[in-house]
C-alpha cells in the first residue's frame, strides 16, 4: 500500500526507533508515540496502522486498542508485546488486533506483518467504496450535459471527490446546480458509505443555526429540553453542505472557522469539545471577493473554503446541453407516472427552447418542462404548452438589446427581474418560479435593488 502510515506506539526509545526505520527503509511513513495518551491523539491524525505495545506506562495496550476501535474500526492494529502468555495474544485478538508479535522479534516478520495488514486495509476500503457506489444515488452521470465545459465539470468533481482536501467552494448564479455537484462529490469520494448532510444557511435564524449545526446540551437556551448533537457530528466520516455560505453571519462565520481548521465543534452550552472528521463543501452565487471588501464576510474563511473552487456554468453559456437536459428530464417525468409515458418536444417547442437565454438556469428549465408536462395533451410538448415568457419574450432579444445599451451584468440581471415581476402584476411567488430562484433570493434581489434605489447620486467634489 503505498505512501501508508504506521503509528508506533512502544515506550521504550530503542525498540521505537528500530522499528520507525526500518519501516522507513520499506517506504512507509511513520508516526511515533511512547504513551497511550499520544497514540489515541496520534491516530486521530489518521494512519493506516498501529503497531502497539501492550505495556505502557499510562494504560495497557488493550485499552488503546478499544479507544482505536471505537474511533475507526477500519484501522488495522498489530499487538506487540514481550508476555508469552497465550492469553493476551488470544485477548487482543478478540479485541479487534489484526496480529501479534512477541519481543523480542524479528524485524523481517514485523515487515512482513504490516504487509499483509496494509494489503487487507486496501481490500477493505475498496469494498466499502464500490459498495457505496452500487447503492449511491448520485454519479458523475447524473450531471447531464455533453458540453466541452460539462465534460470537464464532471472530470474535475471526479478528482476532487478523490482528494484529500477537507473544504471545496461551489460557485455559479442560482439554478446552475451547486447542490447536485456537492451530491455527487459525496457519493463519488471514500466518504460516500458515512452521511451526507445539507442546510441552507439563510433559512434559520443565527441561535437555530448555530445549534443546528454544532449542537448544544440540555438548556443552553430556551426550548433546548435536550441535547442535540448538531450536523457536524451527524456527518461524521462524511459531508457537510452549507448551501448560501455567504449569508451566514460573521459570528457564525468565526466558529465554522475554529471548526475547520481544529476538526473540533464545541455544542452550545458543553464545556469540552469533540472531534469530527467532515468534509465541507460550501456553495453561494453571491460575490465573496466583494464581500470581502465591504467586510461581510471573513476573508481567513474565504481563503479556507477555497481551498478548491468550482465554478458551475451557466446554462446560457452551453446551449447544447439544453435538449439533452430536456430529454433527461422529461424521461424522469414520464417514469414517475402510472403508467409511465414517454415526452417529447416538437420541433418548433425545440427551437424556443433553443433560443431562449435561461436566466434561471437548469432549474429555470425543468420548472419549464414540468408544466410543459402537465398541460400538455398526449405525450408531445408544443409551443402552445410553454409559458408566455418562453414563446413571445426571448431573453435571447433582451440580451441583445442589453448589449447595445452596454449594461453590465448586475444592471441586465436586476431590469429582467423587474420586468419579469411586472409580467405577473407583482406576484413574487409566481415571478420566482419564472425566473427559477427560490423565493427569498428574490426577495433578497429586490431589497437590495430597493436601498440602491434610495441611496442619494454621487456629486463631484
Amino acid at each position: 500500500m503505498p505512501n501508508a502510515t504506521v503509528l508506533v506506539v512502544d515506550d521504550e526509545p530503542l525498540i521505537r526507533w528500530s522499528l520507525v526505520n526500518r519501516l522507513k527503509e520499506e517506504g512507509y511513513r511513520t508516526v511515533e508515540a511512547g504513551t497511550a495518551s499520544d497514540a489515541v491523539a496520534q491516530h486521530r491524525d489518521g494512519v493506516d496502522l498501529v503497531l502497539l505495545d501492550f505495556a505502557l506506562p499510562d494504560a495497557n495496550g488493550l485499552a488503546v486498542l478499544k479507544q482505536i476501535k471505537d474511533t475507526d474500526p477500519d484501522t488495522l492494529v498489530i499487538m506487540l508485546t514481550a508476555n508469552t502468555e497465550v492469553g493476551i495474544a488470544v485477548e487482543a485478538m478478540k479485541s479487534g488486533a489484526f496480529h501479534y508479535a512477541n519481543k523480542p522479534f524479528d524485524l523481517d516478520e514485523i515487515v512482513v506483518l504490516v504487509e499483509k495488514a496494509l494489503e487487507t486495509t486496501q481490500l477493505r476500503r475498496e469494498v466499502r467504496v464500490l459498495r457505496a457506489r452500487q447503492a449511491q444515488p448520485y454519479g458523475p452521470d447524473s450531471i447531464v450535459g455533453e458540453s466541452t465545459v460539462m465534460k470537464s465539470v464532471r472530470a474535475l468533481i471526479e478528482r476532487i471527490a478523490q482528494s484529500p482536501a477537507s473544504t471545496v467552494l461551489l460557485t455559479g448564479e442560482s439554478g446552475t446546480g451547486k447542490d447536485l455537484a456537492a451530491k455527487v462529490l459525496h457519493y463519488s469520494s471514500s466518504r460516500a458509505a458515512k452521511p451526507f448532510m445539507n442546510i441552507t444557511c439563510s433559512a434559520l435564524p443565527e441561535t437555530l443555526l448555530e445549534s443546528e449545526l454544532f449542537g448544544h446540551k440540555k438548556g443552553a437556551f430556551t426550548d433546548a429540553r435536550a441535547d442535540r448533537s448538531g450536523l457536524f457530528v451527524e456527518a461524521d466520516g462524511g459531508t457537510i453542505f452549507l448551501d448560501e455560505i455567504g449569508e451566514l453571519a460573521l459570528p457564525l462565520q468565526a466558529k465554522l472557522l475554529r471548526v475547520l481548521q481544529e476538526h473540533e465543534i464545541r455544542p452550545l452550552g458543553a464545556t469540552k469539545t469533540q472531534h469530527v472528521d467532515v468534509r465541507v463543501v460550501a456553495a453561494t452565487n453571491r460575490n465573496l471577493e466583494s464581500m470581502l471588501t465591504d467586510g461581510s464576510f471573513r476573508e481567513d474563511l474565504y481563503y479556507r473554503l477555497n481551498v478548491i473552487q468550482l465554478d458551475l456554468p451557466p446554462l446560457r453559456a452551453r446551449p447544447e446541453d439544453v435538449l439533452p437536459l430536456t430529454e433527461h428530464f422529461l424521461g424522469q417525468f414520464g417514469a414517475g407516472m402510472n403508467p409511465p409515458r414517454r415526452f417529447r418536444l416538437a420541433t418548433d417547442a425545440q427551437q424556443l427552447l433553443l433560443a431562449y437565454a435561461w436566466p434561471g438556469n437548469v432549474r429555470e428549465l425543468h420548472n419549464v418542462l414540468e408544466r410543459g408536462v402537465a398541460l400538455c395533451q398526449g405525450e408531445v410538448i408544443t409551443t402552445d404548452d410553454l409559458p408566455n415568457h418562453v414563446r413571445e419574450k426571448k431573453p435571447a432579444d433582451f440580451l441583445a438589446a442589453a448589449v447595445a445599451r452596454r449594461m453590465s451584468l448586475a444592471e441586465l440581471e436586476r431590469e429582467y427581474i423587474e420586468r419579469v415581476l411586472d409580467d405577473e402584476g407583482g406576484n413574487k411567488t409566481r415571478a420566482a418560479a419564472r425566473l427559477g430562484l427560490d423565493r427569498k433570493t428574490l426577495y433578497r434581489k429586490l431589497e437590495e435593488y430597493q436601498r440602491s434605489s434610495a441611496e442619494p447620486p454621487p456629486t463631484d467634489a
